[in-house]
């Protein structure tokens, strides 16, 4: 019951579309500019870093919680199960008719929860190859690290789950083509 109960929770933060409402404090609607996706990564193509920053902190602070919740409600089991659902809500957000995102910030933010030395090794690895290269490059470097990082850290079983999370990821980009 309490993973449930993590997965509701999860869900349901997942659901506010936080990039809509910054994009929508500034005046722009993320469905009808760029690609259309209402995540943080058009916020940011749309607003500019120092405008769509809430974006992106907002979008991972959902998975974050949801994994947070997860934990205080279960286990390991919950925190993933809690993040799994944030990101299902930031994709199919019940507050913006089932028109989301992909929920790589979501996932993002939930590495916080699931794995936090690995999360911020990664975060490190994205801001140095931001600086160096770009801000694109560390991003993708930094999320996709992230299972060998955590590999270093927690057993083969988180890594795989957290594999799961990653094919999530890539089942939403290949429904929005």
């Amino acid at each position: 019951m309490t993973i449930v109960l993590a997965a509701i929770i999860g869900y349901l933060l997942g659901s506010v579309p936080v990039s809509l409402l910054v994009a929508r404090a500034h005046g722009v609607d993320l469905y009808a500019t760029g690609d259309g996706n209402p995540g943080a990564w058009n916020a940011l193509e749309q607003l500019g870093g120092r405008r769509a920053w809430p974006a992106f902190i907002g979008d991972a602070l959902k998975g974050l919680l949801g994994g947070v919740a997860g934990w205080l409600l279960a286990d390991a089991a919950g925190a993933y199960t809690g993040v799994a659902a944030a990101m299902v809500g930031h994709a199919f957000p019940a507050f913006a008719r089932l028109r989301g995102g992909k929920a790589v910030m979501t996932f993002v933010g939930g590495a916080f929860a699931l794995a936090p030395i690995a999360a911020v090794l990664c975060l490190a690895v994205c801001a140095a190859l931001g600086r160096a290269h770009s801000f694109a490059l560390g991003a993708r470097v930094g999320v996709f690290a992230f299972p060998f990082v955590q590999f270093a850290f927690q057993g083969i079983e988180r890594v795989a789950a957290t594999g799961g999370l990653m094919c999530l990821i890539g089942a939403l980009f290949l429904l929005r083509r």
